[in-house]
């Protein structure tokens, strides 16, 4: 038999799209729990390679399993790794708002030897600090 566009009811189609829906939601539960196995950071390398693999053999299980078992220390490895991710923003924002040329320390410490508040010495020496 053909099947047609036309030949679908309104119904078929709300059961095409809970379907798809559903799929897509285990693809991304697989590739969570995946990406979470492999980046954890307590489980040895043969712990990592049985959950693996019970997942691989038994999907459905596995997966389930995982979740009860691991499910808390997903929520914490995402939280360490979003904290990890903040610190690294911000210190980098830090580095980028607070950081001053060679060339506009140079001149600082040549107005402050012109001044008279720096020995030639101490502007010799503090310059060399900033060239190295």
């Amino acid at each position: 038999m053909r099947l047609l566009a036309a030949d679908f009811g309104t119904g078929q189609v709300l059961w095409s799209f809970v379907w798809f829906t559903l799929f897509f939601l285990w693809i991304w539960l697989l590739v969570m729990v995946f990406a979470d196995i492999f980046r954890s950071p307590d489980l040895s390398g043969w712990g990592k390679a049985l959950w693996t693999l019970f997942i691989l053999v038994l999907p459905y299980l596995g997966v389930f399993v995982y979740l009860i078992a691991r499910g808390h220390k997903m929520s914490e490895h995402a939280l360490v790794e979003a904290q990890r991710q903040d610190d690294m923003f911000r210190k980098y924002v830090k580095e980028a708002s607070s950081s001053t040329s060679a060339a506009d320390e140079l001149a600082t410490l040549s107005s402050l030897r012109e001044k008279g508040v720096l020995s030639e010495e101490e502007f010799t020496r503090m310059k060399a600090k900033l060239t190295a």
